[in-house]
């Protein structure tokens, strides 16, 4: 009885001795697993970061005098404006906003919609917005607006 004993005390060590170095591993690739997720984490925001730093070249057609009365309105306003408070502020008839306004958008200005109460609400896109501050995309002077 001693004797199978001690086989069965033998082959459990076997089998916990292969447990061990079957845990050691998977604790191994655990940590590899772990450095490249790291890796890929910091490549990602790299990739980001240069996708930023270099946008993409936007290219604006010439506005007209009205459109950039229009546009100027929208460059300065922080919130969304409905047509009728874009033809109070650049001092123009409503009836014309809207076709002028689909002009900014066919010449290349992007433009957020939103709706609220069934009326249309416009502002600039931001990172336009904020191209236009750096570029000056649309080219708008003081003497444009004498």
């Amino acid at each position: 009885m001693r004797l199978e004993f001690e086989q069965i005390r033998t082959a459990l060590e076997e089998h916990l001795s292969s447990i061990n170095e079957n845990s050691s591993e998977i604790q191994a690739l655990f940590d590899f697993l772990h450095q490249l997720e790291v890796k890929v984490d910091k490549l990602s925001m790299r990739l980001d970061q240069m996708q930023m730093s270099s946008p993409e070249k936007i290219s604006v057609s010439p506005l007209d005098h009205t459109e950039k009365k229009i546009f100027l309105v929208l460059y300065t306003e922080e919130t969304p404006l409905s047509f009728d408070e874009i033809a109070v502020r650049a001092n123009l008839p409503k009836s014309i906003v809207p076709d002028c306004v689909s002009n900014l958008i066919l010449k290349g200005v992007p433009l957020q919609r939103s709706s609220y109460n069934n009326k249309l609400f416009l502002q600039l896109e931001p990172a336009f917005k904020e191209l236009q501050a750096k570029e000056n995309l649309v080219n708008l002077s003081l003497n444009s607006f004498l």
